[in-house]
Order: structure tokens, then C-alpha cells, then sequence
């Protein structure tokens, strides 16, 4: 009984985690949105996910398991990037944010609020990389906005 209703579960987390990227995720342009998003889902309290609308479809557990996996792929595609496709990620959430870029990269800068995008019980060493992967990244941004443009 145990194997199959762990089957079960782990059939309805799959389903769950399809829905949450064919309904929601694909329509969030970039990686670090993504992650950002996914990230959003966790309780800060508890470090449970939750999504009341995949929630009442797929259940409580599924769902949470979904939600965690997707964060922990998003953030390790994310930590394995190179530094370019790094910076071309801040710039489109920079871009979707709403906000100015300078405010944007003032506040990333000193409050940091990317630290709590990444999972939990992830190695502090893959954190410690993604943090200065992050922090390099908004370095090159605000390089480039303080420089003044090139006339020709």
C-alpha cells in the first residue's frame, strides 16, 4: 500500500509541477523572474510553498513538493550560468520589475532581497557562489549605467 500511494503522490507532484509551468511559469519571461516568483511561495515562517490554486486541484503535499522543485531547478540552472547570461537575466527582471533601474540596483545592491530566493538546505558553498554570482552581475549593470554613452 505505502509504494503505491507514493506513486500516487509522486504522480499528482508531477502533474502539479507540469501545470505550474505550462500554466504559470512559461508565461514569466526569464529564469530569475521564475525563480524569483517560485520563490515568493514560501512561507519565509514555515518554509512550506503554497499556491491555492494548484492547491485545489492537486493537493497540499503535491503541490508543495512541486513548487520546491521547481525552485531548486530554477536556481541551480541559474547558478551554473555564466556571468553574460547572469546579467541578461537581472536586465529583463530589471526590465519586468516596474521599477526604475537605478532604485532597482540601489536596492538589490544593499538590502540584498535575492537572498531569499535561494532554497532551503541548499550547500552554502552553491549560495555562497550564487550570492557573488548576483552581486557581479549587478556590479556590471551599474558599471554600464554610469558609464557615459560613446559619440561617435
Amino acid at each position: 500500500m505505502n509504494s503505491i500511494n507514493n506513486a500516487f503522490r509522486s504522480s499528482d507532484a508531477q502533474r502539479a509541477f507540469d501545470d505550474l509551468w505550462g500554466r504559470t511559469l512559461s508565461r514569466v519571461s526569464g529564469d530569475l523572474n521564475r525563480l524569483i516568483y517560485v520563490a515568493s511561495t514560501r512561507d519565509y515562517n514555515s518554509g512550506r510553498y503554497h499556491h491555492a490554486g494548484l492547491e485545489a486541484h492537486f493537493g497540499f503535499e503535491a503541490v508543495g513538493r512541486a513548487l520546491e522543485n521547481a525552485h531548486r531547478e530554477l536556481f541551480w540552472k541559474l547558478s551554473c550560468s555564466p556571468l553574460k547570461e547572469l546579467v541578461s537575466e537581472l536586465e529583463l527582471y530589471m526590465l519586468c520589475s516596474g521599477e526604475s533601474p537605478e532604485e532597482l540596483l540601489r536596492t538589490w545592491r544593499s538590502l540584498q532581497p535575492y537572498r531569499v530566493a535561494v532554497p532551503m538546505d541548499v550547500d552554502p558553498l552553491a549560495a555562497h557562489l550564487f550570492f557573488s554570482n548576483l552581486k557581479l552581475g549587478l556590479e556590471v549593470l551599474q558599471t554600464r549605467r554610469s558609464r557615459p554613452p560613446l559619440h561617435p
